[in-house]
This record gives C-alpha cells, sequence and structure tokens, in this order.
C-alpha cells in the first residue's frame, strides 16, 4: 500500500513540475478540427462495415427469410434496407439531391458516367435513392483492389459490384440493366485536384456503350471534392507508388456537410457512325460541361457548406453566375 502511494505521489509531483496542464489543453483544442478531418472518413469505412454486417446476419437468416419473401432475389429486401440507411445518412449530412431526373430515358438501359471523388460517397447516395425509386437498381464497377478487402464481395454480391470488363458490361446492357462507371477510376478519385477529368486513353465503357447501343448519361455531383479530399503534401510519391501497384496510398480528410446535388446531363444516344474514341469525346465534353455549369472552382469547404441554408444558395450561385457573366 505505501508503495502505491508513493508511486501515486511521484506521478502527482512529475505531472505538476514538469507538465504544463494549461499549455497541453490548449494544444489538444488546437489540433482537434485536424484530428476530426481526419477521423471522419473512418466513419464512412465504419459505416460500409456495418453494412457488411447488416447483411451477413440477413444472409444467416435467409432460410428462415425465404419463405415470408415472395421474390427470387435472396437480396431485394436487403438492398432496399441498405437502401434507405445511406439515402437518410444522404439527406442528414449531405442534404443530397438529384436534379435531372426528366433527362433519363423512360425505359431501356443507361450507362451512367460519373466524375470519381476522393471517396465516391455520392455515388452510394445516388445509387440509393434510384433502388429507391421507380428506377430501381444500379450496376456498378469498381476497382480490382476493392474486392481483395475483407467484408467488400458480400457488398459487391449484394449491390451488383463487378470488376468491369468491356464484354461483361455490354451484357449488362444489353439485358436492359442501369451501369454506373467512372473512367477516372481510383487514378481520379486521388490525384485530381479541381475536378480535372482524368482519363488518359481509356475507352472501355465507350466500346460497351457502342456495342450495347446504350445511351450514355453524364452525371457530376457537385462539391463532391469539398466533402473528402485526398492528402496533396507528397503527392509525386504516392503517385509513383500508385503506379507500381495499383492501391492508394494518398491519405484522406474531410467528412464536412457539404451540399451535394448530383446533376444528370442530357443522354448521348447510339450513333453507328461514332468509334469508341469520338464517343469517348463527346461524353468527357460533356460532363466538362456539367462540371464548368455547377461547380464553383476552385472549390471551397466553406462556402459548400454555407449552401445547406437555401437563402445563402442562392445567393452564392447569383454571386457565381454574375462573375462568369463578367
Amino acid at each position: 500500500m505505501q508503495i502505491l502511494d508513493q508511486c501515486l505521489q511521484f506521478i502527482k509531483d512529475y505531472i505538476v513540475n514538469f507538465v504544463d496542464i494549461d499549455y497541453s489543453i490548449w494544444l489538444t483544442w488546437c489540433l482537434m478540427p485536424l484530428l476530426v478531418t481526419f477521423l471522419l472518413p473512418v466513419i464512412i469505412a465504419v459505416l460500409l462495415y456495418i453494412t457488411a454486417f447488416v447483411l451477413y446476419i440477413y444472409k444467416l437468416h435467409w432460410s428462415c427469410l425465404k419463405t415470408a419473401l415472395r421474390t427470387g432475389d435472396k437480396w431485394e429486401a436487403a438492398r432496399k434496407c441498405v437502401a434507405a440507411i445511406w439515402d437518410a445518412h444522404g439527406w442528414i449530412w449531405h442534404g443530397y439531391e438529384i436534379h435531372g431526373l426528366e433527362n433519363l430515358p423512360i425505359s431501356g438501359p443507361v450507362l451512367f458516367i460519373y466524375y470519381h471523388g476522393a471517396i465516391p460517397i455520392d455515388l452510394y447516395y445516388f445509387l440509393a435513392k434510384m433502388l429507391l425509386s421507380k428506377f430501381g437498381l444500379v450496376h456498378t464497377v469498381a476497382d480490382h483492389f476493392l474486392f481483395k478487402i475483407p467484408g467488400f464481395n458480400i457488398l459487391a454480391d449484394c449491390m451488383k459490384v463487378i470488376p468491369g470488363t468491356v464484354q461483361s458490361c455490354s451484357r449488362l446492357l444489353k439485358e436492359g440493366n442501369y451501369l454506373a462507371i467512372s473512367p477516372g477510376g481510383v487514378y481520379e478519385a486521388q490525384f485530381s485536384t479541381n475536378y480535372e477529368l482524368m482519363w488518359k486513353r481509356r475507352l472501355g465503357f465507350a466500346k460497351a456503350a457502342l456495342d450495347s447501343k446504350a445511351p450514355v448519361v453524364p452525371i457530376f455531383t457537385e462539391n463532391i471534392r469539398e466533402a473528402f479530399r485526398a492528402v496533396s503534401i507528397g503527392r509525386r510519391i504516392f503517385l509513383k507508388l500508385y503506379s507500381w501497384t495499383r492501391i492508394p496510398f494518398a491519405p484522406l480528410y474531410g467528412g464536412f456537410p457539404v451540399k451535394m446535388i448530383t446533376h444528370i446531363g442530357k443522354p448521348i444516344y447510339y450513333d453507328p457512325d461514332l468509334t469508341a474514341e469520338d464517343l469517348q469525346k463527346r461524353v468527357l465534353s460533356s460532363l466538362q460541361d456539367l462540371i464548368a455549369t455547377h461547380q464553383r472552382i476552385p472549390g471551397n469547404i466553406l462556402l459548400s457548406i454555407l449552401e445547406r441554408i437555401p437563402y445563402l444558395r442562392r445567393k452564392l450561385h447569383h454571386d457565381s453566375s454574375d462573375n462568369h457573366n463578367d
């Protein structure tokens, strides 16, 4: 007991004599915003794993539930539950909306081409709203490295996420499905800063669209790059690491509650005279027009948060349009 008292006294004397409590508290408060910006992306990963956990439970109890479900797809009810979770998150945290649904063809397949944010959280919200609306399920293409992450395969199985080849994408479209692809992929997610489209010479989506004769619809989410960003310090090192491994290494920060609106562009219909290169250029130009029309460049996190307030959003957009006219 005496030894314990001596230890406590030593700790107390050490803290009092050598540690400035006020300075420690001040330093903690100063660093707290920085720590939070790096912790918020982890919340998205946690939410994804919670989603995977819910799906595992659903799969475990499928034998008991299948008699109560009339659909032959065991994931249909689970998809709706997952979509409801993500739709609620998008509405609460980002005031998420979709504009331009009237541009979608009434029937038949659609190939959605989108800009890839640092974290494609806008795509999760878009898929959720589409699934809960009359439009239904949108298949998606994801990078191969994601399928090596524990827990991702069950998400992919439920939400119809595929690695994606020209043949598999074309087959899905020929079957009349919706399909979403980001030609920029992880490279665009990690290294695009001011909403540049970084497609290089990727033509796979154009070949799939021409082979299936499906219309291509560009979509862009306003402020997606303000919600999450990749760290720009050490960019050249991360770029080399990515070129060697095809794995993203640039750390992410953010989770800011910016206003998000997904804008759906006019469809680009099948034209037999177009080559894959021509179609890629046309889609690229159409998506760039969407970005130029709806996105403040360079982006501003604070203004994007203030746009959650309708009055300020109208005022900020009015000022932005005046600057464009000048």
